[in-house]
């Protein structure tokens, strides 16, 4: 019997070549087994151990990326998988695999959509970076098929393995009381937007990074989004031509009464000390958590140097006897309990319905995919009346008949009401 999972993965960059390839790079090693502690799941590791790993194809938009990706893994590994490079590459890997078994996508925002669904129409598992996709009938389309091929789907939502926010939604919010409101924030570094992707202005920060606070959210409570209102920022990004928003800050308010703004920019200046800055709170009627995720305690200086502090939880090199070094931290996690997931079915017989507890599911990614669309359209008429002087009026309803952008300014129709999705939210 074939006992082993060929992914292929799309998407080299800042997250795809460092933190999948890793973990592909360890899986490829040692198997699934040594991880599956971290997630809850150690009673498989003796199902699971047999199962083997392999990278068979990195794929980037140029040659140079997909042959930096595949020398690097072949250094971690002694294995090099099959580069390919173009606008569309994962069409050729579909093509070259036809027993693909998982297809990992670390594409920029606007093409995860088209990557996922090609891989499922190919009947290919998938792991996709956050947000699933930008659009909410794109999100149906992902979840209407994932259904017929029965195949996984599992979006990589990270934040809920922070062993901090383990502890907040299995123990501390519920001696909260009822939810008030809180408030999110994650600021990335200005290279992001002016250097790293050369795509922003195709998205926003609350596209991006948001969409893991709205997923936290959403995982501590499993409430349901009701309304939302979203305003945006350009101003540094378009000194250097740049046409995108530098901050956008979004309130939604949930059906269990909690109201929660989120702040996200990609403009923070590169002397601040860490990767980046992020954390949360949340205020009920019986008590306040706050959690900071961007200093854990760990600071230090030097001449020359500055401050500096570091996320040692998200990822981390354990050393080797053989001075390699292994790559462990919830960063990963939500990898190994898709990964887990995937190996139940093909090898225990599993339906993706029977294992969806254990990973984020496009499912539950819908939500986060339905405020995100919001958002950027409530964002977007703000913006334009603000600069206008008309104040930011325009927000968002979700419910039974699906999305209705709510805008006083609208002439024409049911002035004011526009309906931009009708299927329940």
């Amino acid at each position: 019997m074939d006992n082993s999972i060929k992914i292929a993965l799309v998407g080299t960059g800042m997250f795809g070549g460092d933190v999948h390839a890793r973990a592909y790079a360890d899986l490829q090693r040692a198997g699934l087994s040594p991880q599956l502690g971290r997630v809850g799941l150690d009673g498989w590791a003796r199902d699971l151990a047999p199962i083997r790993f392999e990278l068979a194809a990195v794929a980037a938009r140029t040659e140079t990326s997909a042959r930096r990706a595949r020398r690097n893994f072949q250094r971690w590994t002694g294995h090099a998988p099959r580069a390919f490079a173009g606008p569309k590459p994962w069409r050729e890997i579909l093509r070259a695999f036809p027993r693909l078994d998982v297809m990992a996508v670390a594409t920029p925002d606007p093409l995860h959509a088209e990557v996922i669904l090609a891989a499922l129409q190919a009947g290919v598992h998938v792991i996709t970076e956050k947000p699933m996709c930008l659009d909410i009938a794109e999100a149906d389309q992902i979840i209407a098929l994932a259904r017929r091929k029965n195949r996984i789907v599992a979006v990589d939502m990270h934040k809920r393995y922070d062993p901090d926010h383990a502890r907040i939604r299995e123990e501390i919010q519920q001696r909260l009381g009822a939810p008030l409101y809180g408030s999110a924030y994650l600021e990335e570094p200005l290279r992001v937007a002016t250097r790293t992707f050369k795509w922003v202005e195709q998205s926003d920060p609350f596209s991006y990074v948001g969409s893991h606070w709205v997923d936290l959210i959403y995982h501590y409570y499993r409430s349901k989004p009701v309304s939302l209102t979203a305003v945006g920022q350009k101003r540094r990004l378009v000194r250097d031509g740049i046409n995108a928003y530098d901050a956008v800050q979004v309130r939604v308010d949930f059906a269990n009464g909690l109201s929660v703004t989120f702040h996200n920019n990609w403009i923070t200046p590169p002397g601040f000390e860490g990767p980046v800055n992020q954390g949360h709170e949340i205020v009920g009627t019986d008590g306040k958590v706050e959690s900071d995720q961007q200093y854990r305690g760990l600071r230090w200086w030097s001449a020359g140097g500055g401050s500096r502090t570091a996320n040692t939880h998200f990822t981390r090199n354990v050393k080797r006897p053989d001075d390699s070094a292994a790559y462990v931290g919830y960063g990963i996690d939500s990898l190994t309990a898709a990964l887990a997931a995937v190996c139940r079915v093909k090898y225990f017989g599993a339906r993706r319905a029977s294992v969806a507890s254990l990973y984020p599911t496009a499912e539950e990614a819908r939500i986060t995919v339905a405020i995100v669309h919001a958002a950027r359209l409530v964002r977007n008429l703000n913006f334009k009346y603000l600069r206008t002087g008309k104040g930011a009026p325009v927000t968002a309803h979700f419910g039974r008949r699906g999305i209705t952008i709510v805008d006083p300014y609208r002439a024409g129709g049911r002035k004011g009401f526009q309906r931009v999705y009708s299927k329940p939210i």
